[in-house]
């Protein structure tokens, strides 16, 4: 299967402005390219690309005043399989774990352990460790957070989401990692295309997402709070600690967005880039 993914970011910006995104599909997928999803700018302006502290691929760029688009367009091929599921996947204990996971048991500016341990054992200490765990973590912040994009505020905490009983992708990420880092489960924040293949409609119009991968069993295993189940056509972007990592994009400035379009379908390698948006 092909899927071709992109999007389109226009800005409007008062002054010259310093700028970083994180738009590139993850480098843990350039095998599967088949057209590369190189980021354009318009007006175009130089800039240079680095690798952060998690690996991922970041553009630094000095962004001129007034409208300036950010836009990139891909094709990748997929295996078309939902993400693993593993139900025997074991926990390590703390101890065991790989010296480069221990990060992800910490808490961080969006996952606020200190404020959940006490809740993360109340509410799961029964459950069998691994995999179930992790489950149960997953099935009760899907049920227990609605969803709505009027919901979303950008300095929400996983301890506010769980107060609050509202939120986005992102505070459902930031909640089940929350608890399962309480319950010494390695877990680290996902954000990339998640599509709709596979999907009964309606559909809702198509956004970036946010999941989490927790490390069970000797590797990283997929889990999505916000979707319950196993998806089709996941393709990441940047991982972190959580959203503070990996923002789409961090202007060291004011800037106002004016325009925003993200694409994640089913393509043909013989078609031609679509035009979204003007």
């Amino acid at each position: 299967m092909l899927i071709r993914v992109g999007c389109r970011l226009q800005l409007s910006l008062p002054q010259q402005t310093p700028l970083i995104a994180i738009l590139s599909v993850h480098h843990s997928r350039y095998g599967d390219l088949v057209r590369a999803d190189d980021l354009m700018t318009s007006p175009g302006v130089p800039f240079a690309g680095y690798r952060d502290g998690f690996g991922n691929w970041c553009t630094r760029l000095v962004a001129p005043a007034g409208a300036f688009v950010l836009s990139t367009d891909g094709v990748f091929r997929d295996t078309g399989q939902p993400d693993p599921v593993a139900p025997a996947a074991r926990q390590h204990a703390v101890q065991d774990l790989p010296h480069e996971t221990l990060v992800y048991l910490l808490g961080s500016r969006y996952c606020d352990t200190d404020l959940l341990s006490d809740e993360a054992w109340r509410r799961f200490g029964e459950t069998a460790p691994g995999w179930p765990r992790v489950q149960a973590v997953c099935d009760f912040v899907h049920g227990h957070l609605s969803f709505g994009y009027h919901h979303a505020r950008p300095t929400r905490t996983a301890a506010q989401a769980l107060s609050e009983g509202v939120g986005v992708c992102r505070d459902f990420a930031h909640l089940a990692i929350a608890l399962c880092r309480c319950l010494n489960i390695p877990a680290r924040y996902c954000t990339g295309y998640v599509s709709d293949i596979g999907e009964p409609p309606p559909y809702e119009p198509m956004d970036f997402s946010a999941w989490m991968e927790v490390y069970l069993d000797g590797r990283w295993w997929v889990f999505d709070p916000r979707n319950s189940t196993p998806r089709i056509g996941r393709i990441l972007v940047a991982r972190g600690r959580d959203a503070a990592d990996v923002p789409l994009t961090q202007t060291f400035g004011t800037h106002e967005m004016t325009g925003f379009e993200v694409w994640t379908e089913e393509a043909d390698a013989d078609t031609p880039a679509p035009e979204h948006g003007n």
